[in-house]
């Protein structure tokens, strides 16, 4: 395995570093002010200029759609994207979106490039590739336990020429943005009580415009008190007897279980990558605050426990970056299947890792770590949060044993 990045990757990352000094940086202060202005307004959801600003540049700096691969991206593999993610974590609120690399964006364009049809595709996959709409997956749902993907209620019905959905998700990433203008759906399309239909063979994902007649967007989620406005939120979405036409089926029905793996591979390891940088940023602010911050007569680089930290920080850092940078290595060669061990792996350690880092550099502002006045407590919320999102850690661990128990029975 070389992990030495390749020219065009360096190049990119020299021109990203740049563009987040440059532009990303100053911007977030502004973003504050804006978000500000905008609460408790019709504007609450709506993205700030700011954004838009970032966005145009992004674009003239080459810099766009990085994440996917193919004829609809910048055709990068995972080793070349790897360190370009890891920069925009930096900055996970702006910069991600700025270079339209954001989540739940990305996922469901590489569902729509993978698996949509032309007529999909052009509606829905060219609008998003453009950075002109938005969209929402709905796939989590409060009455079941949702990490079992089997569990999912939601109904999607054939009758006639359409389809007809009703079930009730939350966390739907993406949907309380105006602009979310497509929600990929997951629900059970097969008779729940017919036994001879396999339990990974019963879902379906299916396309629903926001508009269409019984969807209605309940509620924004709070994240440990953050509502993510105006980042699209995570919404409570109710779906009432919702009719949509056949062809917006993606694939074909009972394909919903292989579309959430295939769709929840590249996700997991993009979350990842920006963790690496959410943590590298964490660790920066650490080292900076131990620096001019005195306690007991000296620094607070000079004592012994704070160093302990901030060499703990970088070997952990190292690790987890060494573990990411091999499974986007094997993505590339074996394909999503061959590397599913380590995108366990690395769904396991990578979160832990960043929210330790963080949590360790929140210790060293002290009442400053928690306040709005440094990025840190909104970092140390996404990383606690991506212990969940796509997947528990206790399922990932389970299944990650299963694999090493079955290698020596």
């Amino acid at each position: 395995m070389d992990f030495a990045y390749d020219d065009r990757t360096r190049e990119l990352a020299a021109r990203l570093e740049q563009f987040l000094a440059e532009h990303v940086y100053p911007a977030e202060p502004v973003l504050e002010e804006q978000v500000a202005a905008a609460r408790g307004t019709d504007r609450e959801w709506s993205r700030p200029p700011v954004v838009e600003q970032l966005k145009s540049t992004a674009r003239e700096l080459g810099l766009w759609n990085l994440f996917l691969p193919g004829e609809h991206g910048a055709g990068l593999t995972n080793t070349q994207y790897a360190p370009l993610a890891e920069l925009t974590g930096r900055s996970p609120w702006l910069a991600p979106e700025a270079l339209n690399c954001a989540a739940p964006d990305t996922g469901n364009m590489e569902v729509l490039a993978e698996f949509g049809t032309r007529e999909q595709q052009e509606q829905w996959l060219e609008p998003l590739l453009d950075g002109r709409i938005r969209s929402a997956f709905c796939m989590t749902e409060p009455g079941v336990a949702s990490s079992d993907a089997t569990n999912i209620e939601t109904a999607i019905r054939r009758d006639g020429d359409e389809y007809v959905i009703t079930g009730r998700k939350w966390w739907s990433t993406g949907a309380m943005d105006p602009r979310a203008e497509i929600f990929i759906v997951m629900g059970q399309s097969a008779d729940p009580d017919d036994p001879s239909i396999d339990r990974h063979r019963r879902q379906s994902m299916i396309l629903v415009p926001r508009e269409t007649p019984g969807v209605r967007v309940v509620r924004a989620l709070r994240t440990f008190g953050y509502d993510d406005a105006p980042h699209g939120g995570h919404a409570e979405v109710e779906f009432d007897e919702v009719r949509v036409p056949a062809s917006n089926m993606l694939k074909g029905e009972g394909e919903g279980f292989a579309i959430a793996q295939a769709r929840l591979g590249p996700g997991r390891i993009h979350h990842c990558m920006r963790l690496i940088g959410m943590a590298e940023r964490a660790l920066e602010l650490m080292c900076r605050r131990a620096n001019e911050r005195v306690a007991f007569g000296r620094p607070l680089a000079r004592q012994g426990v704070v160093r302990e930290q901030i060499a703990n920080a970088r070997v952990a850092i190292e690790q987890a970056r060494l573990l990411v940078l091999k499974t986007a290595w094997l993505m590339d060669t074996v394909g999503n299947k061959g590397a599913h061990t380590e995108i366990q792996a690395i769904k396991i350690a990578v979160p832990l890792m960043a929210q330790r880092v963080v949590d360790d550099a929140i210790q060293v502002h002290g009442g400053a770590g928690v306040s709005q006045d440094f990025p840190l407590a909104q970092l140390w919320v996404a990383a606690r949060t991506l212990r969940l999102a796509d997947g528990p850690d206790e399922v990932h661990r389970m299944s990650l044993a299963r694999r090493e128990l079955a290698r020596h029975r």
